[in-house]
């Protein structure tokens, strides 16, 4: 059975989890559940924690993954300490830093300095890589696309990163652009006859910001079929799902945008297919939009 047939009914409302107006005692600023989604795998929540406050969490037997989105935090754990991780202030500042934890994984977040803001994801795992630190350094920069439909896509955890299901990446579409495009699905589980993976079966979720902060963002969710078609306006620090379809943005004139995806599914991958309908569009694609890379490694390389 396919996802779409067990959820008949997704709307802009059920497919769009919108930030808390105020981070709640814990942080908490915006927070999605397998079962509140109505998935099988993956979690995300975004936590704001200031001075003073802390974050204690067990993952129990899912695997993680802590992305800094601005500020600066030690984690304690028992499976190691990282003290002081973080650098840029906002996603629009600089490379991120990530830290990949194992389930079994207890950790106390500490703030330090104006505090931090991390996003959280997680997926059922068995334990069979270590936990490991991603630095700026380590994250690689894609430019892909071309003209209005160009962007740039941070690696964070990429296919074949040392997890078990978890991959992450973070997106930079300049106002005006297009992003996932040509429209994209990774809803089933194909390979071709030699085994080659063709398509992966993953959920997933975006984390919007803007730069500035005001702005918004348009995404598609549909199905060739047209056994659903729907469109969702994403605005600062939403969530967006993604259960299965096609799903491209366009992001607003004139406000950067930024998304955070996290996926986990049948396989460590980002393997999926285009819409046949728009693959053509790849063909006009003769230059690049100067306004990417939105952020570099020389970023942090100025700051020591």
């Amino acid at each position: 059975m396919r996802r779409e047939d067990r959820v008949p009914s997704w709307t802009a409302d059920t497919l769009r989890r919108p930030a808390r107006r105020e981070a709640s005692e814990n942080g908490l600023v915006v927070q999605v559940t397998p079962e509140g989604a109505g998935w099988q795998l993956l979690g995300f929540e975004v936590r704001r924690l200031e001075d003073g406050q802390r974050w204690v969490h067990h993952a129990a037997g899912c695997e993680a993954v802590l992305v800094w989105l601005g500020g600066r935090a030690t984690v304690r754990s028992n499976r190691g300490t990282w003290e002081g991780v973080g650098r840029r202030r906002h996603p629009f500042e600089g490379m991120p830093y990530a830290l990949y934890l194992p389930p079994g994984t207890e950790w106390e977040v500490v703030p330090e300095g104006a505090g931090v803001e991390l996003a959280h994801g997680w997926a059922p795992a068995q334990g069979r890589f270590p936990p490991r630190l991603v630095t700026p350094r380590e994250v690689e920069v894609e430019l892909r696309g071309g003209r209005n439909a160009t962007r740039q896509i941070n690696s964070i955890l990429p296919p074949g990163f040392p997890c078990e299901r978890l991959v992450c990446v973070e997106v930079y579409t300049p106002g005006g652009n297009w992003s996932s495009y040509p429209p994209h699905k990774h809803d089933q589980h194909r390979a071709d006859a030699a085994g080659n993976l063709l398509e992966a079966d993953l959920e997933e979720v975006y984390f919007y910001k803007f730069d500035p902060p005001g702005g918004f963002a348009l995404q598609r969710i549909y199905a060739a079929d047209g056994s659903f078609d729907v469109a969702v306006v994403a605005r600062q620090d939403d969530v967006v799902l993604v259960p299965c379809g096609y799903h491209p943005v366009a992001a607003a004139y004139g406000y950067t945008c930024y998304y955070l995806n996290v996926l986990a599914g049948s396989a460590q991958s980002l393997a999926n297919s285009e819409d046949p309908q728009h693959r053509w569009v790849r063909s006009t694609w003769t230059e690049r939009d100067p306004r990417v890379p939105v952020v570099t490694h020389a970023m942090e390389e100025s700051h020591g």
